[in-house]
């Protein structure tokens, strides 16, 4: 979706949200600790939930 919208993170959104919570259930579920090409470390990817929730 971004790179098919010169990533333009407002237009895909929904698959980034979507992303961040599986991400999180990852953390959950592994501890943040665990690595994931797909996911932001744990701490970063909190911050950005957060941020994006304050939007």
């Amino acid at each position: 979706c971004l790179g098919k919208n010169g990533y333009n993170e407002a237009k895909c959104s929904r698959f980034i949200d979507a992303l961040y919570e599986c991400c999180d259930a990852f953390y959950r579920k592994h501890g943040d600790g665990a690595t994931s090409a797909s996911c932001p470390k744990a701490s970063l990817l909190r911050l950005k939930m957060k941020q994006r929730q304050d939007e």
